[in-house]
C-alpha cells in the first residue's frame, strides 16, 4: 500500500506553471476556426466590421456582437485568441492530449452557435471553458464505460502532454503518480480538483466551469483531496529517511 508522507498540495495561493508547458505544441494554432456559421456580414446590420487587422486589437466582448452577428473574421479572431486556452484545459483535465483537438473543435463549434446566449460578452473565455469541460467531462465518462465493458483500454498518462520541457524528472515522477492517482478518481471529483489545484481556478471559477453549486464543488475538490493525500507519495521524502 502506498504511503503518505504528508499533505499533497500541488497547488497553494497560485498555480506552479513552470511544471506546464506554457504553449500548445497542437497544429490547431495555425488551423483556421471551424465553419459553422454563414458569411453574413456585420455591415448589412449596422455594425462597423473592421479587417482581420483591425479585429486583433477588439476587446472580447466587441468581437462578440459581431460574432453574434455572424461575422466570420470575428469568430477566427476569437478562435485564434482562445484556442490554446482551450487545448490546455482540456489536455489538462484530461491528463492526455488523445482526442483534444476533436473536443476543441466542437467545443468552438458548440460556442460559436450558442454565442447569443452568452450573457456577459466580455466572459467569452471563462463561458467557451466551462464548454471545454462539458465535452472533455463527457468524453472521460464514455471511456471509462468502455473500459469497464473491456472495449476499449485505460489511457495512459502523457507526460509529454502535460510537462514541459523543463520539467526535472523528479517533477515529471511527480505528475506521473497525480495524475495516475487522479484517474481513478470520479470524474467530477477529478474535473474539480483538476480545476482548483492544476489551473489554479477560485472556487467560484470551477463551479461555474464545472456547472455545479459552489457547496458541490467544495465536496469534490475535498474528497479528491483527502483521496490524494492518503496515497501520494513523495518519492524525495522517502529517499531521505
Amino acid at each position: 500500500m502506498l504511503r503518505s508522507r504528508g499533505p499533497l498540495r500541488l497547488v497553494e495561493s497560485e498555480p506552479d506553471v513552470r511544471a506546464f508547458e506554457q504553449e500548445p505544441t497542437s497544429s490547431a494554432h495555425s488551423n483556421p476556426p471551424p465553419a459553422v456559421l454563414p458569411a453574413d456580414s456585420a455591415l448589412s446590420r449596422g455594425l462597423a466590421s473592421p479587417g482581420t487587422q483591425g479585429m486583433h486589437e477588439l476587446a472580447d466582448e466587441q468581437l462578440v456582437a459581431l460574432a453574434r452577428q455572424r461575422d466570420v473574421k470575428a469568430l477566427e479572431v476569437l478562435y485564434r485568441r482562445h484556442v490554446a486556452f482551450a487545448i490546455h484545459l482540456a489536455t489538462r483535465i484530461e491528463g492526455s492530449a488523445r482526442d483534444i483537438e476533436d473536443i476543441v473543435h466542437d467545443a468552438f463549434v458548440l460556442a460559436f452557435e450558442k454565442v447569443g446566449d452568452l450573457s456577459d460578452p466580455s466572459a467569452f473565455r471563462g463561458w467557451l471553458g466551462s464548454i471545454v469541460v462539458h465535452a472533455v467531462r463527457s468524453r472521460m465518462r464514455r471511456t471509462r464505460l468502455m473500459s469497464l465493458l473491456g472495449l476499449r483500454t485505460a489511457e495512459a498518462v502523457d507526460l509529454d502532454a502535460i510537462a514541459s520541457e523543463q520539467a526535472s524528472p523528479a517533477v515529471r515522477a511527480q505528475l506521473a503518480q497525480i495524475y495516475a492517482l487522479v484517474q481513478t478518481l470520479p470524474v467530477d471529483d477529478r474535473i474539480a480538483w483538476t480545476l482548483r489545484a492544476v489551473e489554479g481556478h477560485d472556487l467560484e471559477t470551477v463551479a461555474r466551469m464545472a456547472q455545479c453549486s459552489l457547496a458541490t464543488a467544495k465536496r469534490r475538490i475535498a474528497r479528491a483531496q483527502r483521496f490524494l493525500d492518503d496515497h501520494f507519495v513523495d518519492a524525495q521524502k522517502e529517499s531521505s529517511l
